[in-house]
């Protein structure tokens, strides 16, 4: 963009005053080409994950009945992403109407806002809004409001954590619409919140039905119609900084490496609270905001998560690592949290001691990521800041022939929590390995005393 001005001074210049003498006007005008494609591929490529490649969220719509004036449709949810998933308070879905369609009623959702219906009489829609926004029902709401896979409070699990849980669903009954497949009009602009920002969405895409079977599965039916719409994730959409660190220690070296300074920002560093204030014991301290606006502990990197990652012991055979998750955010935890680490040795993985442990094998060649969340009932809760608001586990892994404590071979290449990347401290500072030189040192020296003795012999 800011080539634009330029272009501008240039066309007013003198010719002789563009073209500098030895300069090669189509090579230059080449390597502007180059760059403008660069960069329209990496928008393109915003929403890539290197180790999800085809995660995605997809809303399905099938419609199966169709109304006096318009239609019936179960709108279906499925998260692909293997390590990412929808926390609390849940997901927003969002669309633009193509014509003057409206909401007469919906089962195991609801639109937050009804909107102007005054131009109705007698039954009056749901949601008559151009733009509706549906969330999710609450678990336990009366059963002649649900439909399977809905009330869940808009939480989604990731489907390497829970296939069965990276669902959810509604019923939703439109008026003023077509009434066919050839009148009726796609829904458009999606948008989801999942719950914050990060996902975009494209259009609606007409896509063969959906066939289903009968409960005694001796039948096929099919919807009358089905469209899809893809979301991805991108964490550069999400938030302008990260949102958790990595740091490091190992038995070799005393030295601690400490997240980096500010790696999420600082901006929060006037409202943070510290960890012995008094203001800990009001009442309401970690009531959640309904803008999900964090409540920090002061540090120096201001992160609400910490992942600690410390190299314990070395076998023969084997090395041992511990992993440590700390939450710095008051008023929130985590549910059904997620870690990824990226590391050439977990291909050996041989025992995870308190995390549940799933591969991942984004290329099926390479097997050097997992994921470690926590198990049911256990840990895998994270609470908010404080006393026990951390979880840890240890991994065993047998050394291949690649293993070294060298140049910081021992520690992961890439950290996730929640489906996003943490930042990790600069390579230069990684705890190395003690220098050799303090024992060879006195042999060198006992070597230059014994060669000056000889020379004062022999002189």
């Amino acid at each position: 963009m800011n080539c634009m001005p330029r272009m501008e001074l240039m066309s007013h210049a003198d010719e002789d005053d563009l073209v500098p003498s030895g300069l090669d006007l189509p090579s230059s005008l080449g390597a502007l080409l180059w760059i403008f494609v660069l960069v329209l591929m990496f928008s393109q490529a915003v929403a890539y994950d290197p180790l999800d490649p085809t995660g995605n969220i997809t809303i399905k719509w099938d419609v199966i009945s169709w109304t006096a004036d318009g239609y019936v449709a179960v709108v279906t949810m499925n998260n692909f992403q293997m390590y990412r998933h929808i926390m609390s308070p849940g997901w927003t879905l969002g669309w633009s109407w193509a014509k003057k369609e409206v909401i007469w009623s919906m089962v195991g959702a609801q639109a937050t806002e009804q909107g102007d219906c005054s131009k109705f009489k007698g039954d009056v829609p749901h949601c008559c809004k151009k733009t509706p926004s549906i969330v999710d029902l609450l678990p336990g709401v009366p059963y002649n409001q649900q439909i399977a896979n809905c009330c869940k409070g808009g939480v989604i699990s990731s489907y390497g954590q829970d296939p069965a849980a990276a669902v959810s669903a509604f019923q939703v009954s439109v008026g003023v619409a077509g009434t066919s497949n050839k009148t009726v009009k796609l829904p458009q602009n999606f948008t989801l919140l999942g719950p914050g920002l990060g996902y975009t969405c494209g259009p609606a895409k007409i896509v063969p039905s959906t066939t289903f079977l009968t409960p005694d599965k001796r039948r096929k039916t099919q919807a009358l119609m089905t469209w899809n719409v893809t979301c991805t994730y991108s964490q550069f959409l999400a938030s302008k900084h990260p949102s958790c660190c990595v740091s490091f220690s190992s038995f070799y070296n005393d030295t601690i490496i400490p997240c980096p300074s500010c790696a999420c920002g600082c901006e929060s560093s006037k409202n943070c609270i510290k960890s012995d204030s008094r203001a800990l014991n009001s009442p309401g301290i970690n009531t959640p905001r309904k803008d999900n606006s964090p409540l920090l502990q002061c540090t120096h990197h201001m992160c609400p998560i910490r992942v600690h990652w410390h190299v314990k012991i070395n076998y023969k055979d084997y090395w041992r690592a511990k992993i440590a998750i700390t939450n710095f955010n008051y008023r929130l935890n985590y549910t059904q949290w997620t870690l990824v680490v990226q590391h050439p040795n977990l291909d050996n993985i041989t025992e995870v001691f308190s995390f549940d442990y799933k591969p991942l094998i984004p290329y099926q060649s390479i097997n050097d990521t997992g994921m470690f969340y926590g198990m049911k009932f256990y840990n895998d809760l994270l609470m908010e800041a404080g006393a026990y608001g951390n979880v840890q586990s240890e991994l065993l892994m047998r050394k291949d022939d690649s293993f070294t404590f060298k140049q910081g071979w021992a520690f992961p290449r890439k950290v996730y929590f929640n489906g996003d990347e943490c930042m990790l401290p600069p390579p230069d500072v990684y705890p190395y390995l003690p220098s050799s030189s303090p024992v060879s040192a006195p042999i060198v020296l006992r070597s230059l005393v014994l060669a000056l003795v000889m020379i004062t012999l022999l002189w």
